[in-house]
């Protein structure tokens, strides 16, 4: 019995669609009652074992502004695990200001940032920030905006980006985009939000499911799965346009779109040949080629960051389980050995880690694997765990699951420590996939 994307060899049918997510065999699993879309709430739980003790202060001018700017970069920076907020209230400071620092070593602060925004006579936000070394007594620069209000949420996101990239020395995924699907009554949406779910925009509208969302490299498309047809065919969607072309709609089913590195190509599942295999085809659309022959399911594709390899889900060793195949096709080396029952790879950008989801015991639980060592660690504690993505640093995922009976999506460190849900207040939310770098 085999949920979601796996089983996508059965064609849907109109009874399929009324199926439960979770319900086995079938491209039917697939399309079970989508989540209505709300309003978020970031709720950040866990302690991380190492965190950086961070002062953000309100900004001055900030209770004018109709966005709270610090707030949204503290929860930014509390979400990654990587920072514990530090009591900054009271500071009545900005970018000009001459700090003590030796009052923030006091108060257990590594770091301090302060600033102000204010509204200029054309309507537009003047936003400037300055981000302090307290240990170090070192002043670690700032920047300044002049944005419109729509874009103060983003200018939050680009600095709470700035402070963990100066701080830890990696890029921040702040403002990245994710891509996830509501069903709202009969209709089901396609929506790209801010990282922390905010500032959600409709991307497409459909009576029939959606579902399999994954980014393009650069960021400005998505391809996904739709049923307008009554079956599963894979189109690729402008966002900035919402211009779409059609990929796949071969005989029978036509799932789970995956890009190649290089934004040329699409890895696909086709039953066009009899059984659900793996093909690549043009990003443009075109004429599939077959990577293997095999005489089980393959599918959920999943390309290696460098292009060399795809990973995905066979059950031709008798059950489900994770295997890779060189990009140009060959002979399949399995992966996964622990459990006998495993899908939904993510690859995280450096390589370094698998990301899936196992069957344990009946329940769906989200683990990573070390694909240096072989390594396992299960991530969570929930029943119902689905759909993994990497952020695009590689230090966070996102992934959906069950929480009080309903479907919510989850941000989880790659330890497992801190876990932030995105919530709808009065809705359901599925298949999250996290966007790439975007130009700045």
């Amino acid at each position: 019995m085999i949920p979601d994307r796996y089983h996508f060899a059965v064609r849907a049918s109109s009874a399929a669609l009324r199926l439960s997510r979770r319900q086995a065999v079938g491209a039917a699993a697939l399309l079970a009652s989508l989540p209505s879309l709300a309003q978020f709430r970031v709720e950040i739980t866990g302690v991380g074992l190492s965190q950086i003790p961070i002062a953000i202060a309100a900004l001055r001018g900030e209770e004018q502004s109709p966005q709270k700017i610090s707030a949204i970069v503290q929860a930014d920076l509390e979400r990654s695990g990587r920072f514990a907020g530090v009591d900054a209230g009271g500071a009545g400071l900005d970018e000009t200001s001459r700090v003590d620092l030796a009052q923030w070593r006091e108060r257990k602060a590594d770091a301090l940032n302060v600033g102000s925004v204010s509204r200029l006579s054309d309507g537009r936000y003047d936003v400037r920030f300055r981000l302090w070394d307290v240990v170090k007594a070192q002043d670690l620069g700032g920047q300044g905006f002049v944005v419109t209000q729509a874009d103060l949420r983003l200018v939050a996101h680009r600095i709470a980006d700035f402070i963990y990239e100066k701080l830890t020395g990696e890029r921040g995924i702040f403002s990245t985009r994710i891509a996830y699907v509501t069903k709202v009554g009969a209709r089901y949406s396609l929506w790209v939000a801010d990282a922390d779910g905010e500032n959600a925009q409709s991307a497409l509208s459909s009576p029939e499911p959606i579902i399999s969302p994954a980014w393009s490299p650069s960021g400005t498309q998505l391809a996904y799965v739709s049923f307008e047809s009554r079956k599963p065919v894979v189109y690729v969607h402008d966002i900035a346009t919402g211009r779409r072309r059609l990929i796949a709609n071969f005989r029978g089913s036509n799932s789970a779109p995956a890009w190649s590195p290089d934004g040329r190509t699409l890895a696909v599942t086709l039953s066009r040949d009899g059984g659900s295999q793996l093909y690549t085809i043009g990003a443009n659309g075109g004429e599939p080629h077959r990577l293997m022959q095999s005489s089980g399911i393959d599918t959920e594709p999943v390309y290696s960051s460098d292009g060399s390899t795809i990973y995905f889900v066979s059950d031709r060793g008798g059950s489900p389980q994770i295997y890779r195949v060189a990009t140009g096709g060959g002979n399949a080396e399995r992966v996964t050995f622990q459990g006998n029952y495993n899908i939904s790879p993510s690859i995280s950008p450096d390589g370094q880690w698998l990301a899936y989801v196992a069957r344990v015991g009946g329940a769906f639980k989200l683990h990573v694997m070390d694909l240096k060592s072989g390594s396992v660690t299960a991530l969570t504690d929930t029943s119902a765990d689905e759909s993994p993505s990497f952020a695009p640093n590689g230090k966070l995922l996102v992934y959906a699951t069950r929480l009080q009976g309903r479907e919510a999506l989850m941000t989880t460190t790659l330890d497992g420590k801190i876990k932030a849900r995105l919530a709808g207040q009065s809705g359901d939310i599925r298949e999250p996939a996290w966007g790439p770098f975007q130009k700045q």
